[in-house]
């Protein structure tokens, strides 16, 4: 038995290759099928399979991609009504490989129709010894039941039995596979480490030693990270069935002047992709920032409109080409082109350019401190918020300045904060959209505010 583990940064998203003797499967694939078709040919093996635990809220799966290129069948929950060609299968149902056997199990909770494999090497013995848990059991966590409305109580119940009534009856040396790994916002408290045992959670997961079930519901429906936007239309789009990454158009230059055109008719959008101090240093007015140095694919997922044209200022062009699959990620497809030259082609074709200013945090704690009238606005998340925060300071979380902005003074000072400064730099882009103009960037955020003494 072969396992190899694909782990996709940003998204913190882990996909296998489980091999036999001549053939594989992939399981949880992401949107690049090329990887998998590589890797299997290193082992000398035919993909054979294609295994979907579940409708992936927090990314586009690449099941429809690997199946174009390979032909082989994809299996998915017999509950997920799924639209494209597929094996259902449902709990008992047994996918052969070689000389294992990949048992499929029934793990509603995180999401109705979730299912989860467990696989045997029948040539080693009848018992199992690798489990795929997709998003019901990770490392040190279990997944978040609430990102259906109105549902999270019923499918927190659902994930306790299966969590209690199933998967932990696994032998302790079992091995466990998640789906993700610590950076995502599938769960709450994820462990940085990417595979683990039965044995190890059921010692060492904290949720896993909630016995009472009613105190299990309570902890998994209160107070769980923000949901993003793109989670609320990933799971319909692989239901569907996702247009191959195949069919969609290259990502070319475009000058500057054809660009200034297009921003024109307000379909299109510019995403500017530079680190947040040449953000601020001179972008195109409306632009929306997110750097690539930050959570990138799952930022955009959230707050870039899918239902709009991009156009992309980079760095350097040869970026795009790891831009755009970032992008693809989290279903953000419309990609027109990117600027040639950047914000310099753009300047001296002599368009309008926008900036924001920066402080640094000593600049900041001085103002504070001699009374100036500045409204410190603090971008984090509320946990972030309650943990540490400058006494005074407004906590609204980045996304959320879309519908909350209004609550701001927009004639006076405010000055930006993050943990570093990227978030921060995307809330100040909302802002400008939103007609904002006296407002800072604090360069370095809470990290430069503790390191330079301010606590």
């Amino acid at each position: 038995m072969i396992i190899r583990q694909f782990f996709t940064p940003g998204i913190s998203h882990s996909s296998y290759l489980l091999g036999g003797v001549s053939s594989c499967v992939i399981i949880d694939p992401s949107r690049d099928p090329d990887m998998y078709i590589r890797a299997a040919d290193e082992e000398g093996l035919i993909v054979s399979g294609i295994l979907q635990t579940h409708l992936h809220a927090d990314f586009i799966s690449g099941h429809v991609d690997l199946h174009e290129k390979t032909g082989a069948p994809i299996y998915a929950s017999k509950s997920s009504g799924c639209k494209f060609p597929h094996v259902a299968v449902s709990e008992g149902s047994t996918i052969s490989l070689d000389d294992c056997s990949i048992d499929v199990i029934e793990t509603p909770g995180h999401t109705p129709e979730h299912i989860g494999f467990i696989a045997t090497h029948l040539s080693s013995g009848s018992e199992p010894v690798a489990f795929f848990s997709g998003d019901t059991l990770f490392v040190g966590d279990v997944g978040r039941p609430d990102l259906f409305p109105g549902r999270a109580n019923e499918l927190a119940a659902a994930l306790y039995d299966s969590l209690h009534e199933k998967i932990m009856k696994l032998p302790d040396h079992c091995e466990v596979y998640p789906a993700h790994a610590a950076g995502t916002f599938c769960g709450r408290s994820l462990s940085a480490k990417r595979t683990t045992t039965i044995g190890y959670e059921r010692k060492f997961n904290p949720i896993l030693q909630i016995r009472e079930k009613q105190a299990f519901i309570h902890e998994l429906t209160n107070k769980m990270p923000p949901s993003p936007d793109h989670f609320s239309r990933c799971s319909d789009i692989n239901r569907k069935g996702p247009v191959p990454i195949s069919s969609l158009p290259s990502v070319t230059g475009i000058k500057p002047r054809t660009g200034k055109e297009l921003l024109k008719n307000g379909v299109y959008e510019i995403l500017d992709t530079r680190r947040y101090d040449a953000f601020a240093s001179i972008h195109i007015p409306k632009s929306w920032n997110i750097g690539t140095e930050s959570n990138f694919s799952t930022f955009a997922g959230w707050v870039i409109p899918p239902d709009k044209d991009i156009l992309l200022i980079v760095h350097n062009p040869e970026e795009i080409s790891k831009i755009v699959p970032m992008l693809h990620k989290v279903g953000i497809d419309r990609i027109t082109g990117y600027i040639e030259k950047g914000m310099i082609g753009w300047a001296l074709g002599g368009n309008d350019v926008d900036h924001i200013r920066t402080i640094s945090v000593h600049e900041l704690a001085g103002m504070l401190q001699d009374g100036k009238e500045i409204t410190v606005l603090d971008v984090r998340t509320g946990a972030e918020h309650a943990g540490y925060h400058i006494p005074g300071s407004v906590n609204i979380h980045w996304p959320d300045l879309r519908t909350r902005c209004s609550e701001l003074p927009v004639d006076k000072p405010i000055a930006v904060i993050c943990g570093t400064g990227s978030r921060a730099s995307i809330a100040c882009s909302i802002l400008k959209r939103n007609g904002y103009s006296k407002i800072s960037i604090v360069v370095g955020g809470y990290t430069g505010w503790i390191a330079g003494g301010l606590q």
